[in-house]
C-alpha cells in the first residue's frame, strides 16, 4: 500500500467521523464509543498494514 492510498484512507475515514459527530444528533455516550471503536480499528488496521500486527501474532512465551 502506498503512502499516499494511506493517507487519503486517513483523511477519508476523519472527515466521515467528523460529519458523524457533527450532522448526526445522538448522546454524548454513544458519539464518545463510536470514536473511540473508530480510533480502535484505525490502529488495528495501521498496525496490520506497517507489519506490526502479524509480528506480534508470532510472539511464544516459553
Amino acid at each position: 500500500m502506498s503512502l499516499v492510498t494511506l493517507v487519503i484512507t486517513l483523511i477519508v475515514v476523519g472527515v466521515l467521523l467528523w460529519l458523524v459527530n457533527t450532522y448526526i444528533p445522538m448522546d454524548a455516550k454513544i458519539k464518545k464509543i463510536i470514536n473511540v471503536v473508530v480510533v480502535i480499528v484505525v490502529i488495528i488496521w495501521l498496525l496490520r498494514v506497517f507489519g506490526v500486527w502479524g509480528n506480534i501474532e508470532n510472539i511464544t512465551v516459553k
